[in-house]
């Protein structure tokens, strides 16, 4: 079983910068892709940026220019730094890891994101 463990949500003025991290641990083979989805109340879960080990990543055009995804594969760590976050960035932010082959996708448990001021 894989185990992703998120840190780093909060409260942030419009403007302002925040920084997620996740973790995964457990039995992790094959990793095609880590990367970082949100929900809004009332929304539909949506990709906010994805990094294949390949290293090619998309992003979501509401945050292009804005969030910067990085992931260590030797560590099982992505990061996602957001800055000139909007109060439409609030949402509860999921760590993403997907296997090659069967395409298994595990989730976090989400850390909240709460732009206002």
């Amino acid at each position: 079983q894989v185990q992703l463990v998120e840190s780093g949500g909060g409260l942030v003025q419009p403007g302002g910068s925040l920084r997620l991290s996740c973790a995964a641990s457990g039995r992790i083979f094959n990793t095609y892709a880590m990367g970082w989805y949100r929900q809004a109340p009332g929304k539909q879960r949506e990709l906010v940026a994805r990094i294949r080990t390949s290293g090619s990543i998309n992003y979501a055009d509401s945050v292009k220019g804005r969030f910067t995804i990085s992931r260590d594969n030797a560590k099982n760590t992505v990061d996602l730094q957001m800055n000139s976050l909007k109060p439409e960035d609030t949402a509860v932010y999921y760590c993403n890891l997907q296997t090659g082959g069967f395409g298994i996708q595990y989730w976090g448990q989400g850390t909240q994101v709460t732009v206002s001021s």
